[in-house]
């Protein structure tokens, strides 16, 4: 076997194969050495032909040498000699010096970090968030601040201002000038009812007085002043087309629902006006005469819900006029003028039990011009009763409060005979309450404060 290409010692030092001649001078490169043919062998050129990393074991210029002293800095330190004051400052030094050249969130103003976030959004997201953002501005100012009156008043968005509700209040304190403390808290109740009702939707309220006023020299007209308050407030609100009267005893159940949209939108598919759909005074509809234009001897009139005048409900007495309609036209006006008529009071007011009522009752029966503009709802759209007024034959489902199909008004009618009227209009207006809470209210009541009653033992009211 031929030995000719093997490692061998050269006169003068080094080897004949490039890479083997260690020094052990100290020095990081070979001396210079020969091939077998005499020629000088350089390091540096070999090292760049063959691609061999030059190493060394006399320094240490390797992988640990060039990291070893970041590795040690970042390592925890350890020294029990110190005091504790002593120590508390080395930790402080060691943070100021890890947090010493790193970006912090802290570091960055809040402006900054959604400029950077802004920056970093494409064109249709920017777009789109902005929309967004006005859809949620336009819904608080809208719908959650004063201005939800305003807009709702307006005739191209609510036509709010077309509606005025009349509440008989008992200010004066009545007869007697007298009221207690039951008496103040149904009135208080009965006003602030109304007053949330009117800003939710954007009509008009107006409080009358209901105190007995003298009127002519030999009468006392206690109640008759709605009349007198009805022709003063299409005056005093010239673009209102509907008066709503309501006693004070009522007590507005459903808040959410407006007028428009629970009677006068579909305003013909609500009312009746045929009066033996329901006729507990057994009034002969229609009239026969035959004098009679064909309208009046028709039982449904013209049949056009644009001529209707007056709305009323009946309960099982007959008209009910604790809360009613009536629209502003020249029709009204004369019929204002007649029901309020003396020489009629003077003539019937011994006869007349409910008074004002029953010259309305008169009239209807008697006037062929007031039947044809007289329409009739059913009592529980805008008057229910509790189970207290009439109650001779039992609940009635026509005339009754009814909770499951959420009964838009409840009239306390005739509680001051013989039944508790705070009692009542406190039970309405917890249950009001109860039927038309917030998603964030019944969370705190059905939940939170059930836990709490189970923890504690003790009713809690948030």
């Amino acid at each position: 076997m031929s030995l000719s290409r093997s490692p061998s010692p050269v006169p003068g030092g080094g080897w004949s194969s490039p890479g083997l001649n260690i020094s052990t001078s100290g020095r990081s490169s070979p001396t210079r050495g020969y091939s077998a043919s005499g020629t000088p062998v350089m390091w540096e050129s070999a090292r760049l032909k063959t691609g061999y990393p030059s190493f060394s074991t006399q320094r240490n210029n390797g992988f640990f040498s060039r990291h070893m002293r970041n590795i040690s800095s970042s390592l925890p330190r350890f020294s029990s000699s110190l005091p504790h004051a002593e120590k508390e400052k080395e930790k402080e030094k060691e943070k100021e010096q890890l947090s010493r050249g790193r970006w912090s969130v802290r570091s960055v103003p809040l402006l900054g970090r959604l400029r950077g976030i802004m920056g970093r959004m494409g064109k249709k997201m920017k777009i789109r968030l902005l929309i967004l953002l006005m859809l949620l501005l336009s819904i608080i100012i809208f719908y959650t601040t004063p201005l939800v009156y305003h807009w709702r008043r307006t005739s191209w968005l609510g036509g709010g201002q077309k509606f005025v509700i009349i509440l008989a209040a008992n200010v004066g304190g009545g007869v007697t000038e007298w009221k207690g403390a039951r008496e103040w808290a149904i009135e208080r109740d009965s006003v602030r009812n109304k007053k949330k009702y009117v800003a939710r939707w954007g009509y008009e309220l107006e409080i009358v007085d209901m105190s007995m006023k003298k009127r002519y020299a030999h009468e006392w007209r206690e109640s008759w002043e709605k009349v007198d308050f009805i022709r003063t407030s299409l005056r005093k609100y010239p673009k209102a087309e509907w008066i709503w009267w309501l006693d004070l005893n009522t007590f507005i159940m459903e808040p959410s629902y407006s007028l428009q949209d629970h009677i006068f939108n579909k305003l013909e598919n609500h009312v009746y006006r045929d009066i033996n759909e329901y006729n507990p005074l057994n009034i002969s509809h229609p009239l026969t005469e035959p004098h009679l234009d064909a309208v009046s001897q028709s039982p449904v009139g013209d049949g056009n819900a644009n001529s209707v005048n007056l709305i009323l409900p009946q309960d099982c007495s007959g008209f009910n006029l604790g809360s009613f309609f009536v629209r502003r036209s020249p029709w009204t006006d004369r019929l204002l003028d007649v029901w309020w008529d003396p020489v009629a009071y003077e003539q019937k007011h011994m006869e007349w039990e409910h008074k004002e009522q029953d010259a309305l009752e008169q009239l209807y029966i008697s006037q062929p011009w007031i039947r044809k503009h007289t329409a009739f709802l059913p009592q529980r759209m805008i008057n229910s009763f509790p189970p207290g007024a009439c109650s001779e034959n039992g609940n009635d489902t026509r005339i009754h409060y009814d909770q499951r199909d959420r009964d838009f008004l409840v009239n306390m009618a005739g509680c001051e005979w013989g039944r508790d009227c705070w009692g009542e209009m406190y039970n309405y207006r917890e249950l009001s309450y109860y039927l038309n809470r917030s998603l964030w209210e019944r969370f705190k009541e059905d939940l939170i404060a059930l836990i709490w009653f189970k923890i504690t033992g003790r009713k809690v009211k948030l």
